[in-house]
């Protein structure tokens, strides 16, 4: 009998990408963009602590869909695994071993927005802070998930590279994604490299987030050809 894992065929890994990939890719915008841009306010932890406040439901839901979002991607690493290991097994490894790196670090990262919750929330214990320490405190925790979040984009990046040579070697899809993967994978890793190492790069922001932005749109375009077009597996 064989095992779960050797029942998954290159065509059946492509049909579950096919549905994990909008799924992935919907609830970790919710988690990354939408809720920290609605709800967080950079350097005004009053306001942030009142839109938590009073919308600990979204909070709570950006929260479980950080966690959500992880499971996701180890998901799609094991099917892009089981897509490409004939293509060469030890990049195929080297490519679930890069991006698992990164889920312990995102899923403690989001501890932090746990932590920040609880901080807000004000039990017993806590009032020997007052309001301004507690809501100071809160942001403290909110900017810890996001500097935890900057590492673990090292290894959003890294993953992409051997992805991208798989997806050359293979002939399942255009060459050109292959690049354009690497490509977005460099976008990961500049925005990560910058946010360390120019921390109040405040007059070159613009101009880096259109380049990060432009670099890690090869990622949606491979994601989109998987959805809609398949790949070309031999038969």
């Amino acid at each position: 009998m064989k095992k779960p894992m050797e029942q998954l065929t290159p065509q059946k890994a492509v049909t579950l990408l096919r549905f994990l990939y909008p799924i992935w890719a919907v609830v970790g915008m919710f988690s990354i963009m939408y809720v920290p841009s609605t709800l967080i306010v950079a350097d005004d932890a009053a306001k942030t602590a009142a839109n938590i406040i009073q919308n600990e439901f979204l909070f709570r839901m950006g929260i479980v869909s950080s966690l959500a979002t992880q499971l996701l991607f180890i998901l799609t690493a094991i099917v892009l695994y089981r897509l490409f290991e004939t293509v060469h097994k030890n990049q195929a490894r080297l490519m679930v071993i890069l991006a698992l790196v990164s889920v312990p670090i995102t899923m403690l990262s989001t501890l932090n927005s746990v932590a920040a919750l609880l901080v807000l929330e004000g039990s017993e214990y806590l009032k020997v802070f007052d309001i301004e320490q507690l809501r100071a405190l809160a942001m403290l925790f909110l900017n810890l998930d996001k500097e935890g979040m900057m590492i673990a984009t090292i290894f959003w990046g890294l993953w992409l590279f051997p992805l991208g040579m798989l997806v050359n070697k293979s002939g399942y899809f255009p060459k050109i994604f292959g690049m354009v993967l690497m490509l977005a994978g460099s976008g990961y890793l500049l925005d990560s490299v910058t946010h360390f190492i120019l921390p109040n790069y405040t007059l070159y922001e613009p101009i880096l987030s259109v380049i990060v932005g432009v670099l890690t749109l090869g990622e949606v375009a491979f994601m989109l050809w998987v959805l809609f077009k398949g790949a070309k597996l031999p038969k």
